[in-house]
């Protein structure tokens, strides 16, 4: 792909997504208010989230559009990167479903678990059944041993990459749960993996999508920072799951992406354990779960705790390039 100024052409998708996504949210936020597509904010949660209600929802379209057409874009030179996009927009379809029951049939849970778990497995299932035909083997690589090191699944790869597929999916689903925190750890996830993407020529295709997804969630943070403009809903949530999952097990780095993004994992175990806890012993281990819902009742300002986790998803991420044997030097 020949690109002219002598720049790279991840660096210039990152910085074209950046850009349309933050020209689309002019264009959408207005239409979104218009049709009072807002957000339904739970009564039970931080009193100081209440006056988020009928905040637009649904924003995810901002940078699924720019993720779609570059992606499209960009499968002139790489067919490989089309699967990828459209797991990502494949489960941000079923995100938008659900936002649109909940917003304009007003149904508070959106589509019934069973309708929604039968969409995901539909794209999880097909896009394993992809990667395994794939030729990208059915091994994945194991951290702390650089990259050579790897461990075959062999009959057990494609079970294993639904459930990895389903389990990101919903993980930053639940991440989604504060001003600018889903978008910026995602941001960060998909920064890190755009990095380790440079070091195999295999791996440009991820490398660019890295990037166009890196540039979407940043150009959305420009609205969805403390105070939110706009949520990027179950759109966004899914989606972006579908992305870094899919990223993952094209990687061969579903294990290194339970580290990179711990942010996810602390999310849904503090979400399971508060479950669990209260159906054996009738008591909650957090004031609220999920965690990030934990800090704030304990007096953590919601930026606070935004910025704490977004720190401590850079540190996952270094600690991760360093167990793959990356090298800054």
């Amino acid at each position: 792909m020949n690109i002219p100024f002598n720049i790279s052409e991840h660096v210039l998708m990152f910085i074209v997504s950046f850009f349309l996504t933050l020209i689309l949210g002019p264009v959408f936020i207005p239409i979104l208010t218009r049709l009072k597509f807002g957000q339904t904010v739970r009564d039970d949660g931080p009193q100081s989230h209440l006056k988020k209600t009928g905040t637009p929802t649904m924003g995810g379209v901002f940078f699924l559009v720019p993720i779609l057409a570059l992606s499209v874009f960009y499968a002139r030179y790489d067919m490989r990167i089309l699967p990828v996009a459209l797991v990502t927009i494949g489960f941000g379809l079923i995100g938008f479903i659900d936002d649109f029951i909940k917003v304009v049939k007003k149904r508070k849970d959106g589509l019934y678990w069973s309708q929604k778990m039968l969409g995901l497995l539909i794209i999880a299932v097909s896009f394993s059944f992809y990667a395994a035909k794939a030729q990208i083997g059915t091994d994945i690589i194991i951290p702390l041993f650089g990259m050579e090191k790897t461990f075959d699944l062999a009959w057990a790869f494609i079970p294993f990459t639904i459930i990895v597929l389903i389990s990101a999916t919903n993980a930053v689903n639940i991440t989604d749960g504060l001003d600018g925190l889903c978008a910026g750890v995602t941001l960060i996830v998909t920064v890190f993996f755009s990095v380790v993407a440079m070091t195999r020529s295999e791996w440009d295709y991820l490398k660019i999508f890295c990037s166009i997804v890196s540039g979407g969630c940043l150009g959305f943070l420009a609205y969805n920072v403390h105070p939110a403009k706009v949520f990027m809903g179950d759109t966004g949530s899914l989606a972006l799951g579908g992305a870094v999952g899919a990223i993952a097990i094209m990687m061969k780095m579903p294990l290194v992406l339970v580290v990179a993004g711990g942010i996810y994992v602390i999310e849904v175990l503090s979400d399971v354990i508060q479950v669990m806890s209260f159906k054996l012993t009738g008591k909650r281990v957090f004031k609220m779960a999920p965690i990030h819902h934990h800090f704030e009742l304990s007096g953590w300002k919601e930026v606070k705790v935004v910025y704490v986790f977004w720190g401590v998803t850079v540190l996952l991420c270094i600690i991760s390039l360093l167990a793959l044997g990356i090298k800054f030097y």
